[in-house]
Parts: C-alpha cells; structure tokens; sequence
C-alpha cells in the first residue's frame, strides 16, 4: 500500500493472517463464555444466536477492506451489541445476576465498537453502544432488575469505546504521514544503494580499463618504436575497449575471446547494443551468448556485426556475417534461439537468395 491510499487499517494488519488468527481466538473465547454459562439460561438456541453474531462481526472486520469501513457492515455492526445482547436477555432468569461473566455480550460487543472506531464509523460505534444500553435498561425494567441495574452494569463499556475513538482521532490522521515518511524513507534508501552501486560499478570499470589499458599506455609514453606486434595489440585494445562502450550486454568472457580469436584472424567485428536485452532472463542470456560465440567461430574472413536490437522488436539479436562469397544474416528470437533464415550469395555483381 503506497503512503497516497494508506489507511490505519493497514498500519494495523487488520487484514492480515495474524489479524485473522486473533478473530478466530475471538470466536473461540465467545464460545468458552457462553459454554460456561449455558447452565445458567433458560434456553441454549439465543446464547448460540449471540455468539454467531459477535464471531460474524468479528470477522467481518478482519476482512472486508476500506476505509472507512463501507457503510453497510457498518450498519450491520452497529447492531451487534443490542442484537446479541438481547438475545442473551431473553435467557438470562429475572433478577440481578450471580456473577457479571453471565452478561458476557457486553464486553465483547463493545469490542466490536472500539474497532469499527479504528476503522472509522466512530459515529455509528456510538450509536451501536447506545443501542445496546438501551437494549439493557429495556431488559432491566422489564425483568425486575430496574433500569438502573442494568445501565449501571453495561455503561462501563462506554470507556473502551471512548479509548477507540479517541485514538481513531489521533492515529488515523497520522497514518497516511506514517506511510509518506516511510515511503520517502525507502525512495531515499534506493537512491543511496543505486549511488554506491554506481560508484562500485564505476570502480571496476576504471580497474578492468587500467589492467587493459595501462601497460600500452606505458608502450607508448616510453617513446620506443612500435613493432607490427605492438600495432596489433592497440588495434586489439581499441577494439575491446570500443566493444566494452557500445555492446555491454554482450561483454561475456567466451564473447571477447571469440571476438579477439576472429580479428587476430583478420574479421572485422562489430558490436552494437541496443539495449533489447537489458531484462531477459539469464538462461536466455546465456543461449545468446552461446550462439554469438558459435557465429564467431564459423567466420574466417570478411566481417561479423552483432547486434543487440531495440526492445520491443520481434528478434532479440541479429548477426550479419559477409565474406567474399555471400552475406549470411541470422536472428536470435525472444528466446535467444537462432531463426532460420535464407543466404544472400553475390555472384558476380548479381545477387541471389538461397535457402
């Protein structure tokens, strides 16, 4: 989630496997309290009717997604406290009760309304608690308890409720800041990691150029005569270095072996880069790697251009190779395999196509 559509819920994990883990320890906690008092009701069936909807809520917490919370799981939240409430008051005998834990919907309930608070529906959070205290002075004046019993026992759920909205209006507004920061946090760690890359990538290339580089420099800064050996190795350097500027993506270490074999043989060879290779995967690297070389090998005169093609093209590489006989012309697919193409064969000033 970018730091423009974070939400609190997300700085939270309310969606996450953790998040779910802890609505199934709800669920299971709903159905512990309910046992433990189930020989203290009337009837089972609206102590089974409070658990579903307090485990149904909690889940649908967990798992539908936007913030706020969409309107209708609202709504349908907001009921839970005096739905399962009232079914459990419908069960409970008249009278106060032997311990608090019989009137365990209260403290789940409200759990329900703390968090819609965190997904922010504080407003229907507030309604769903007044529901529920309404639901139990109604059971109170009912049931002969009183009214006062019985808002006297529920209305202390208002506190965690209180404490949710209360961080729904410090936290939320701080989550999309949280994650901006983050964000910038992370932009400012590439932009270090891809400097010093850089700078590393930099220095090896001034290392490779001074090991290649150096010792003919030093030929040449000594004044001496330069022998027919001597011009070929600077016709060789210039070539590679020439190879290392314009094709790096085909500086393999059989490529410039294969490539040195074949101008030592008196081939002209020519390697361009247009960058069509740039994300392929390394098996395919390798297969065009292999045939490169492969190409290289099979010529002993004339001339070989390699060419990495522009992204996007339906070829990935193509080499041309001319000798005194014919002009052969091969491409290397997406996949880095050859592409079997016709021969053009210039015969006397004429030229002719062969398969």
């Amino acid at each position: 989630m970018t730091g423009a559509n974070a939400t609190v819920s997300d700085l939270l994990h309310m969606h996450s496997t953790p998040a779910r883990a802890l609505a199934g320890l709800y669920a299971v906690t709903c159905v512990l309290l309910a046992a433990y008092n189930v020989d203290r009701v009337e009837s089972v069936w609206p102590m089974a009717v409070a658990v579903l909807v307090c485990v149904a809520a909690a889940f649908v917490l967990v798992r539908v997604e936007g913030d706020p919370l969409p309107l209708r799981p609202a709504l349908a939240l907001m009921c839970t406290g005096a739905v399962s409430c009232g079914a459990l008051f419908s069960v409970v005998p008249p009278g106060p009760t032997e311990q608090p834990v019989q009137l365990w919907t209260f403290g789940m309930s409200a759990a329900i309304l703390v968090f819609m608070c965190v997904r922010g529906r504080m407003l229907l959070a507030w309604i769903g608690l007044i529901l529920m205290l309404l639901t139990a002075a109604v059971w109170g004046a009912t049931e002969g308890p009183g009214a006062a019993y019985a808002l006297g026992v529920s209305v202390i759920n208002a506190g965690p409720v209180l404490m949710g909205t209360v961080f729904a209006y410090t936290i939320r507004p701080l989550a999309r800041s949280i994650y901006v920061l983050r964000e910038q946090s992370t932009r400012r760690v590439a932009r270090e990691s891809a400097t010093a890359a850089l700078l590393e990538e930099r220095d090896a290339q001034l290392d490779r150029l001074d090991a290649l580089a150096r010792p003919m420099l030093a030929l040449l800064a000594s004044g001496e005569p330069l022998g027919d050996e001597d011009r070929t190795k600077c016709a060789l350097l210039e070539a590679r270095l020439r190879d290392m500027l314009r094709a790096p993506a085909l500086q393999d270490p059989a490529i410039v072996e294969a490539a040195q074999a074949a101008r030592l043989r008196g081939v002209e060879v020519v390697m361009l880069d247009d960058k069509g290779m740039d994300d392929a995967p390394a098996s395919v690297r390798h297969r065009v790697h292999r045939a490169v070389v492969d190409c290289l090998d099979a010529v002993w005169t004339g001339s070989a251009t390699v060419r990495v093609l522009p992204p996007g093209r339906t070829a990935l590489v193509t080499v041309l190779l001319r000798d005194d006989a014919e002009v052969r012309r091969i491409e290397l697919d997406r996949e880095g395999r050859p592409v079997s193409l016709g021969a053009l064969v210039s015969t006397g000033g004429t030229s002719t196509t062969r398969s």
